[in-house]
């Protein structure tokens, strides 16, 4: 494959987002092209264009003539996408509620029975069927825009919980579940209203939930 192929470098994108939102790549490091390239084994010129597309994604700043810098968790960093979920997210459950294909229902069941299952074992796991459950909502309000907004808002709200660890007993929570039932009751019910306002009252919870980690003496912060 060519070096300047756009696959190597969709790849490398795909690779190195993977690595910065599972923490993998820690928030405060700097990244640097060479150093990538010899990991991946591929020139500069791939590395050079993921690194611009992942900054244009917000996970990177860059630091003249020094690197890049992975975009760090601060409070600021986990409350700026949860306020753009709750523009966003509210109307996405009313409009998948109101549009109810057949098939959301059985998703959406599923996927809650796996979050609980693995809330205790595997809270990583239960935070993955979590973020599935909130964008199986997004993606049934038929509008791609908004889901792929959202996408991205999952995404970061994934990463804290990969690099907070105190988040991650949160999915296991008996809010968290009851809070999901409630969402798939009232989509399930074909209930707008109800679903918007339950939408409203769980990302609540997780701001809630997420600004413990900041102030939570026994935090990652302290």
């Amino acid at each position: 494959v060519s070096p300047m192929s756009p696959s190597l470098t969709d790849r490398l994108v795909v690779q190195l987002r993977a690595a910065i939102l599972s923490g993998r790549i820690a928030p405060g490091s700097i990244v640097v092209e060479p150093r990538l390239a010899e990991e991946y084994s591929v020139s500069k010129t791939p590395v050079r264009e993921a690194l611009r597309l992942l900054t244009s994604q917000g996970l990177l700043t860059v630091l003249p003539k020094k690197g890049y810098l992975v975009r760090t968790m601060g409070l600021h960093d986990v409350q700026e996408p949860l306020a753009r979920r709750m523009l966003l997210e509210p109307p996405a459950a009313a409009a998948a509620a109101g549009f109810l294909p057949q098939e959301l229902t059985v998703k959406l069941r599923q996927l809650l029975d796996t979050q609980a299952a693995l809330s205790a074992a595997d809270p990583l796991g239960a935070m993955k069927a979590a973020q599935d459950f909130h964008q199986a909502i997004a993606d049934a309000s038929r509008n791609s825009r908004l889901a792929d907004s959202l996408r991205r808002c999952f995404d970061e709200t994934a990463r804290a919980h990969h690099v907070l660890p105190g988040l991650q007993h949160y999915m296991g929570a008996p809010t968290e579940l009851a809070e999901h039932e409630a969402l798939y009751a009232a989509i399930a019910a074909a209930d707008a209203r109800a679903a918007e306002e339950a939408m409203r009252v769980h990302l609540r919870s997780i701001r809630t939930a997420m600004a413990q980690q900041f102030t939570d003496p026994g935090s990652l912060w302290a």
